[in-house]
């Protein structure tokens, strides 16, 4: 079975994330920004050809929108073109795209039909994507060489009806026979993309087990023919956006599971989940950002030809702000995702925080940006006869796919607090018995001193962007003095405190895209010989970018200390305790 090791030790796995909380830049993870190999640029180039020819030909986003359904010609296609296998071992049929090219092709095919690339990465991105990380040498046999083909196609079985993001509060079970030659599966799955295409599932369910002489249930994950005895789809469920993905629930009813179809070791179901999502998340910031790009371009076109008082509705500044801060958003969303994929290819680093930090920033982005191009097209942006409606529908579903973006700022912030929630634990046991501890105690207090007073320094950023970087070094420090006050304020307590745990990964996600955009324009100045008005774009862009990322997490930070928490959360409780959102006007 494959390891998980990112989940493992921090110290021998850093993250770029983790590190920032300790007041840490580890340049080296992010710096020099990612050159693709040739063989990626002439894979990538080709794919993207032979996808853009016969997308033009084949894709009717609009027609899969009113139809609900795409077309037998578009998923034939999907698999004509190899595209079904794009990620999956060349020794098992597929293509073997590294995560750069899969990654680029996912957004391709979003910006192409957001509910295509669904179709497209809930078959690769998590469908089969388990079997891949995980699967012995014989279900991978069995199940991949089908899967890239697209002769099967996966879906990925993890919430339920009364589990969402808590995966470890399912319901479903997966009972040993007595002869241990097969699970019987109960339980139902909801919101399952590619349900009604599906061949092939990966089922999450506890398996009871023994530990310690006490019965307990371990997440378990299995490999579910998705028309065995017992399986059956509910209806395609009426969506806002991405009508044409297939969403239905399944439900299990004693359904025999080989024991050699269980996927990884009793117990390990919720790390492989989530090593899964994490990749998967990643494509979802690549549509984003390449859907991002998309939308834009059809509000760029419009507000060029359409005029009024006696100009284009471009010239306005209103209007050109919208587009200002979408291309700096763009450039560095983009910088994010090519940065992680590059960190995915290499291996040997915990990229579970950045792939959260890109999927939140770039979803979010996509959100605003298909409300900014109906905004800009006015009137006829509300009409269905225009593209505009489609994006807003298509584009909302991202900020929920794969955990909600509320989750994942939760998950950043705790996992990026534990390293200094150790360090200060194992100071706090020093200090009950100092004689003994002196050391510890010493280089505790010698550390939180360079912290509190050394500012770490970008090191890597190119001359002519230090000023820009500068602010960022010093929003990295004031985030670790603060983590650090937060911790020994609160203590185990933050686990509750969700106010502070948004601002800690708002913080966090700025950092990270800004430090990304930073190394991407480094790159584009090294590459002009340090002439900035050759990269004149990348440049402007980057300082748009960092400056307005820097002042987000700055206010972030001090909110820490200074803020309305107390005020937020009783006229919150307020509010759900009436269920009346405030008073009502004093008008009777």
């Amino acid at each position: 079975m494959s390891k998980t090791p990112h989940l493992a030790d921090p110290d021998k796995n850093p993250s770029f994330t983790k590190a920032i909380f300790s007041g840490e830049i580890r340049e080296d993870l992010v710096f020099p920004f990612p050159v693709p190999s040739d063989a990626d640029r002439e894979a990538a180039a080709a794919i993207l050809d032979t996808f853009r020819s016969w997308a033009a030909d084949t894709v009717d986003a609009r027609k899969h929108d009113h139809d609900g359904k795409f077309t037998d010609e578009t998923r034939a296609g999907m698999a004509e073109l190899g595209l079904m296998g794009l990620n999956i071992p060349e020794e098992y049929g597929g293509f073997g795209a590294s995560a750069m090219v899969f990654n680029r092709v996912f957004g391709e095919v979003g910006a192409t039909d957001p509910a295509l690339a669904v179709y497209f990465g809930a078959h690769q991105s998590i469908g089969c994507k388990g079997i891949t990380l995980f699967g012995t040498e014989e279900q991978k046999q069995k199940y991949l060489t089908k899967c890239a083909t697209g002769e099967l196609i996966a879906a990925f079985c993890l919430t339920e009806p009364g589990s969402g993001s808590d995966a470890q509060a399912m319901r479903s079970t997966a009972i040993p026979s007595v002869d241990g030659t097969h699970y019987v599966l109960n339980g139902s799955k909801i919101w399952i993309s590619n349900a009604g295409y599906a061949g092939v599932l990966t089922v999450f369910a506890k398996v009871p087990v023994e530990v310690d002489g006490k019965p307990k249930q371990r997440v378990t994950a299995f490999i579910v023919d998705a028309h065995a005895s017992g399986v059956s789809m509910g209806q395609p469920e009426q969506k806002m956006g991405i009508k044409a993905s297939d969403t239905r629930t399944f439900t299990f009813e004693n359904v025999k599971v080989p024991v050699e179809d269980r996927l990884g070791d009793v117990g390990h179901g919720f790390k492989i989940a989530l090593e899964i999502l994490n990749s998967g998340r990643l494509g979802l910031a690549a549509g984003s950002s390449r859907g991002t790009r998309e939308m834009m371009r059809h509000a760029l076109e419009y507000a060029k030809q359409r005029e009024q008082f006696g100009r284009p509705i471009g010239s306005f500044e209103m209007i050109q702000r919208k587009f200002a801060v979408a291309a700096a958003d763009c450039y560095a969303a983009d910088a994010a995702w090519m940065v992680t994929s590059a960190m995915v290819d290499r291996g040997g680093a915990d990229f579970s925080l950045e792939t959260a930090c890109c999927k939140i920033f770039a979803s979010e982005m996509a959100n605003r940006v298909a409300h900014d191009a109906m905004q800009i097209a006015g009137g006829i942006g509300y009409s269905k006869e225009y593209p505009y409606e489609q994006f807003v529908r298509d584009a909302r579903i991202n900020m929920i796919f794969e955990g909600t973006n509320e989750i994942l700022r939760a998950l950043i912030a705790l996992s990026a607090l534990q390293q200094p929630g150790e360090r200060l634990k194992e100071i706090g046991r020093a200090f009950k018995d100092p004689l003994r501890s002196i050391g510890a105690i010493g280089g505790y207090i010698a550390g939180r001193a360079v912290r509190q007073l050394t500012k770490p320094e970008f090191t890597r950023v190119h001359a002519l962007l230090r000023d820009d970087a500068e602010p960022l070094a010093d929003v990295i420090h004031a985030l670790a003095t603060g983590v650090e006050a937060l911790l020994m304020s609160e203590g185990k307590q933050i686990i509750e405190r969700q106010f502070h745990q948004e601002r800690l990964a708002n913080a966090a996600i700025d950092i990270y895209l800004a430090v990304c955009a930073l190394s991407r324009c480094t790159a584009a100045l090294e590459g002009a010989g340090g002439d900035e008005t050759k990269v004149a774009s990348d440049v402007d862009l980057t300082r748009l970018f960092v400056a307005a990322a820097a002042r987000r997490a700055r206010r972030a930070v001090r909110a820490l200390t200074r803020n309305q928490d107390a005020r937020q959360k009783a006229v919150a409780e307020r509010a759900l305790e009436s269920a009346q959102l405030c008073p009502e006007v004093p008008l009777g």
